[in-house]
């Protein structure tokens, strides 16, 4: 059984005091903000993330990508998590389907950092040239 206290502590690792509400600011609004602010999450802005150009020219970044991804997990969040509050009676703890929202927003937002450029295609030639090189010895 899932320990969701546990789960959704206010705690964070490194820091020694407990975060509460502040300003209307839970910790997992807070870890959103720290990603937007972070220098990997801006760094998405130079890569592409790449589809098909069926009907129109729109280029998209992975910061874009991720902004969109991002709103999706948020409201997904949020309906899953007003269902995990009623079946596990955990407003009686104070948590809301926006902990649930703002946590699934955060993954969302991050879930691209550290990614090589071109996505899935660039993962693959990354893969079969290290292979090469392996196999070869050379790069």
């Amino acid at each position: 059984m899932m320990d969701w206290k546990k789960l959704l502590t206010p705690q964070r690792l490194g820091r020694t005091e407990q975060e509460d509400i502040q300003h209307g600011r839970t910790p997992f609004l807070r870890d959103y903000d720290r990603l937007v602010f972070s220098s990997p999450f801006r760094r998405l802005k130079d890569k592409t993330q790449v589809f098909s150009l069926p009907t129109n020219d729109y280029i998209r970044t992975r910061l874009i990508h991720s902004l969109e991804v991002s709103c999706v997990g948020r409201s997904l969040g949020r309906i899953v998590g007003d269902e995990i509050i009623k079946r596990h009676k955990l407003d009686k703890y104070g948590y809301s389907p926006s902990d649930f929202g703002e946590i699934v927003s955060a993954a969302c937002l991050a879930h691209d950092i550290g990614n090589p450029p071109f996505g899935h295609s660039g993962e693959d030639a990354i893969r079969v040239s290290a292979s090469q090189t392996l196999l070869t010895g050379r790069s």
